[in-house]
Order: C-alpha cells, then structure tokens, then sequence
C-alpha cells in the first residue's frame, strides 16, 4: 500500500497543501506564495511556516526551485510527483467535506 505523500507531513499537511495549491497554476518565490495564499484562502502563513513547508516539500521532491536571476527571491514550481500529491490530498478534502455535508443535511452516514 502507497503512503499519500503529504500524510506524513502531519500538522503541516495544511501549509504544503496550500503552497501546493499556490504554484499549481505557475513559478512563485515565497512573498508571491504567501500572498497568493492569503488571496485564495484568506490564510496568512508566518515566514517561518512557509519556509520550513516550502524546504519540506523540496526534500519529499513535491516542488523544486527554479533557476532566477535574482539573488534575493528563489523561486518554486510544483513538480508531477507534487501535482498527483495535490490531487490525491484534495481529493480525500472533497470526500470528506462531502461526508460532512451529507451529514449535516440528515443525509447517509458513508
């Protein structure tokens, strides 16, 4: 049985998913991720959190950094492993939030 990739991240399985969710649509450096972050999710990640999660991410090989001229902004994008990661993590959200729904209407419990 595979092991789903951001499972084993644990309480920073939010963040990565995120910052996952982030660079799905492009290369971002990390003051563009966060703010990104705060406009689709209205989360505000501390440096600290975002960078510890964007190394976290590198070293599972679930994003990379991207050769950039500036010195001072390193820039990330989502690698295959990390967009099936991504899609498998939302896809186990959706399950559950429909389950939740479910229930909350008087629905089935399964």
């Amino acid at each position: 049985m595979q092991t789903r990739p951001l499972a084993s991240l644990g309480r920073y399985t939010g963040p990565a998913t995120l910052i996952l969710s982030s660079l799905a649509d492009g290369a971002k450096h990390g003051y563009a991720l966060a703010k990104d972050i705060e406009q689709f999710a209205g989360v505000h990640l501390v440096p600290g959190t975002l960078y510890a999660a964007l190394t976290r991410l590198v070293d599972q090989g679930l994003i990379e950094p991207v050769a950039s001229d500036d010195e001072r902004r390193r820039p990330y994008r989502i690698t295959p492993a990390g967009a099936e990661a991504l899609r498998e993590q939302l896809s186990e959200q959706r399950r559950v939030a429909n389950l939740g729904l479910r229930r909350l209407a008087g629905g089935t419990s399964s």
